[in-house]
This record gives structure tokens, sequence and C-alpha cells, in this order.
């Protein structure tokens, strides 16, 4: 069996498990075998390359460099001034959101993993001991990640005599670890609860997709709780604040560090070290009743009837031209609405989507008033929406059920670009249109019709933009035919992401050229038009574009 250095730590505990009537031996036993199954299992940072020598040793291991990457991030952050306030609730905020990230996108499964049900059930094993496993096993990747996260910014604290800073924010980082994995542990429980079946598993999806789209805009919403003045961050209390994680975090550095002992600042401090504890606690209390109900995720209750969509029959039969179009535009609304892995990975994007064109928008209100806002040009924060689309159109090539796809070679099908074609057309309809929907009637109300005339361009040029980043992506294959496993970006399609990123910048800024010119938004409207038109006929020969 291998030999875990971690296991061999954990050993120098074992007293303490025993004390609390854990079995010691046989917990190790199963952590050993879960760490070794591990090695199997391709974490969601780690580019796409399922080739057999990618697969030799531990992924997650291979994967820490990763991370240790993105720590360099943290780096500009520890010289923002002398406000220990800001500096450390910035790095603590930014940690969340990678680690977060990271707990939904890799460990989730580990959280919600039922496989070894079959085997333990009917084993003596008590489920103390089970649960124990599971919560180290947890905690052993997420202290791994978490160290090669901080290990080079605790290196340039050290080196730059920063030591109470760093012996600060070494033991912070444990109790952030422990209050994220007891969060993310109590968010599951309240939803097992109350759900079962497959519309658990749709529950947990959603669950996962708001988690990811709350710490971007918390982290947004930490940033705002400073205030800029004379080139210094000034921090200034407001009772929400006690609902913003990184603020309880940053307290202590403001408290033992600059010897801030105002009311506020302690009361954090406090909510840093005891709430921590308390989430774990209630984890492990609420664990026996986690695990009997992790077992409806083996139910299928789902209702076999299919269901009727005439709005997408609407689209297909305006949309579409000829039976084979139809047949695959049906198929691509089906996988997108069924898919869950396809769903988890899109529908974060959207909800970003949703985001970002408001968190930019509502940054001109600390520079002015609403009316002035209401009378600008803030509105071309939209386009932030169609930076989406890029990301959307590489996902359509993946599915969990990729190994039908030899059904496109077998049918008398005339080529990847019908099927495209109806795929992207099924993409706008599904996911593209209702937010930009959402977000055009938000727009009206803020700014007035005034703003109609620059919408229509805003979505004709996303239309356009759909057609480019299948041209740069996707050309090459039939959607849905790759492994989902293998979703990650690699080298090359990180360029084509940011290519399309700057296209998206170049069209918002051509529009807002054309909207300096009297009538500009209406020609730069119908040459948008006419250009999409006709690259759409020449991408899909007969094929209709709207």
């Amino acid at each position: 069996m291998h030999k875990f250095r971690s296991l061999k730590l954990l050993d120098n505990f074992q007293g303490f498990f025993r004390s609390i009537q854990i079995d010691y031996t046989t917990m190790r036993r199963i952590l050993e075998i879960k760490l070794l199954m591990d090695q199997r299992r391709v974490p969601a940072v780690l580019n796409a390359d399922i080739s057999n020598k990618r697969k030799e040793g531990n992924q997650f291991v291979k994967s820490l460099g990763i991370y240790a990457l993105y720590s360099l991030t943290l780096i500009p952050v520890l010289f923002f001034g002398d406000n220990l306030m800001y500096q450390s609730s910035i790095l603590f905020g930014i940690m969340m959101f990678i680690l977060m990230t990271s707990m939904i996108s890799d460990f989730s499964a580990v959280l919600l993993d039922v496989r070894d049900k079959t085997i333990l059930n009917t084993k003596p094993v008590h489920n103390r001991t089970i649960n124990a496993a599971k919560l180290i096993h947890i905690m052993i990747y997420m202290t791994l990640l978490a160290g090669a996260f901080i290990a080079v910014p605790s290196i340039v604290m050290l080196a730059t005599g920063r030591f109470s800073f760093f012996s600060l924010f070494l033991m912070e980082t444990v109790l952030m670890l422990l209050f994220m994995i007891a969060l993310t542990a109590l968010a599951y429980i309240f939803i097992l609860h109350y759900f079962s079946g497959d519309r658990l598993k749709d529950i947990i999806n959603y669950v996962q997709i708001i988690l990811a789209i709350g710490i971007v805009v918390g982290y947004q919403i930490v940033i705002r709780a400073f205030d800029f003045a004379m080139f210094e961050f000034v921090y200034d209390f407001s009772w929400w604040h006690i609902l913003i994680p990184p603020l309880w975090f940053g307290a202590p550095f403001e408290l033992l560090l600059n010897g801030n002992s105002s009311g506020p600042i302690i009361f954090m401090a406090l909510l840093a070290l005891v709430i921590p504890f308390i989430a774990i606690g209630i984890y492990y209390y609420l664990m026996p009743s986690f695990e009997s109900n992790l077992e409806k995720l083996l139910e299928n209750t789902g209702n076999p009837s299919v269901k009727k969509h005439p709005f997408e029959r609407f689209w297909e039969r305006m949309l579409c031209k000829g039976k084979q179009e139809r047949l695959f535009f049906r198929f691509s609304l089906s996988m997108m609405r069924q898919e869950r892995d396809f769903k988890l990975k899109v529908y974060p994007t959207i909800g970003m989507a949703l985001v970002f064109p408001f968190i930019f928008m509502f940054n001109s209100l600390n520079r002015g008033s609403f009316e002035e806002l209401a009378a600008g040009n803030a509105y071309f924060n939209i386009y932030f929406s169609c930076i989406m689309i890029g990301t959307v159109i590489h996902i359509l090539k993946y599915s969990v059920d990729y190994k039908g796809s030899w059904i496109f070679q077998a049918a008398p099908i005339e080529g990847s670009a019908v099927i495209y074609g109806a795929t992207l057309k099924a993409f706008l309809v599904k996911l593209y249109f209702p937010v930009f929907i959402m977000l055009s009637a938000v727009f009206i109300v803020i700014f007035s019709f005034r703003i109609v005339p620059d919408l229509a361009v805003v979505f004709v040029t996303a239309i356009l933009h759909t057609l480019i980043s299948y041209k740069l992506i996707n050309n090459e294959s039939y959607p849905f035919t790759n492994p989902m496993e293998s979703v990650q970006m690699q080298g090359g399609s990180t360029v084509k992401y940011l290519i399309l990123m700057v296209l998206v910048g170049i069209t918002a800024l051509l529009h807002f050229l054309a909207s300096k010119v009297e009538y500009g938004v209406y020609g730069y409207l119908l040459i948008l038009i006419a250009v999409t038109i006709i690259s759409w006929k020449f991408c899909f020969s007969g094929s209709k574009v709207f």
C-alpha cells in the first residue's frame, strides 16, 4: 500500500481520535484507500489532457503548482498602503474566492460521495469513524491546496520582516479553511433535508451555481467596504459588514497589530475566532443525519414523461430550415436542459454575465448621482454579458454521455456544420437570449427607451460573436462529443479566449464611436446585420439566421 506523508503526520494525533471514541486504525485504512483512489481523479484546475502519461501519479498534487501561480495575485495586496484592515480583508477575500471555487468544483464530489456506502455499510464500522474519515479526507486536500496558495506570499511576508503579520495570517488561514468546509457542508445538509431524488440533484446544481456567483459578488462587496480618500484606504464600520466573512478575518490584524480596540473591530475579531469552530461543530453534530440523507442521491424519482416546450418549438419553426437542422436544434436544447454537468459548468458563467454589467455600471455611482448615471452611457457595460459566449461555445463540445457520439458517424449527416448551426441557435435561444432580455429590461428602466437601438446593436453583435467563437474554437468537431472531465482550457484555448475578449472590447469601442455620430448607431446596426447574415450563410450554407 502507498505510504502517504499526510497519514504519517496524522499518526501523531491518534491519541486524540481514540479519546473521542473513533476507531483510528479503521479510519486510517479508509483514508488510505480514499487517497489512493484520488490519484485517478483529475482536478478541474488541470488542463484537458487525459493521456496515460498524464494519469500517472496523484493529479491533485500536480495541480498545486497552478494554485502557487494563482497566489502571485496576493503579493501586490501586501503592499497596499499601511491599512492592515484593508490588506488582510482583501487577502482573505481573494483566498476565499479561489479556495471556495476549488471546494465547489473538486471537493463537492468528495463531500457528496455515496459510492463507499455499499461497502462500509455492510461492515462493523461505526458511523462516527466513517464521518471523521470523510472530514479529514477533505481537510487534508484543502490544507495542501491552501499551503500551495499561501506559500509564496508567506515567503514575501517573512522576507520583508512581517513576522507578526505572518503568524496571525497562518492561524487565521486555518480558521478560514474550517469555516469554508463547514459552510459548504451545512448548505448541502440543508438541501438534503428538504429535497430528494432527481429534484435534489438539480437543487445541488443550483446551490453550487449560487455559491460560485456569491463569492464573486462578495469579493466586490468587500472592496466597497472601504473608502478611498487622499490616496489612502479608509475603513468605516457599517452594520452590514458583520455579514461579510473576509472582514471578520481582517479585524484581528486591525485589533492586534494596529491596536484598534473599537467595539466593532473586537466583535468581528471574535466572529473570526468563534464562528469557524461553531460551524464545524454543527457540521460534525449533523453528520449522521447528513450521511443518511446522502442516500437520497441514489434515488431516481424523475418523471419519465416528456414535457412540451411550445416556446422552443416556436423558435425551431422560425429559425431552422429542414428536418435535419430542426432535429439537432431539439437535440441541443435537450442536452442543455437535462445534462447536469453541463449546467454546473455553464450556469455560473451565465450568472456572472447577469451580475458583471451591474457591478461595473454601479461603480459610476461612486463618482456621481443616479440621475447622472441614467443620463450617461454606462449602458455599454452590457457588453460584459457577451464575454460569456466564448466560454459556453467552448463547453458545447463536451458531454458526460460523449460515448454516444458514434451516432454522428453512423447517421447520414451532411456534416458538422449543420449540427453546429442548429446548436448555436439553440444556445442563443436557450441561454443567451433570456440573459439579454433580463439585462435589457433593467437597463431600459434605468436609461429609458432611448437605448433600444443600442440594445439591438448589442444583440446582433452577440450573434456575430457567437459565430466568431465557433470558428475560432469549435469548428473541427461535433458538439457534445468530448468527455466532460477534459473541459478545462488548454494553452491554445487560453489565447483564443483572450482574442475573443479583445474582440468584444473592439465591437464595444466601435459601437461607442458610432454613437458619437448622428444616426451613427442606426448605420452601424445595418452594417452589423449585413455582416452577420453574410457570415452565417458562408459558415452554414442555406441556414437561416433570424
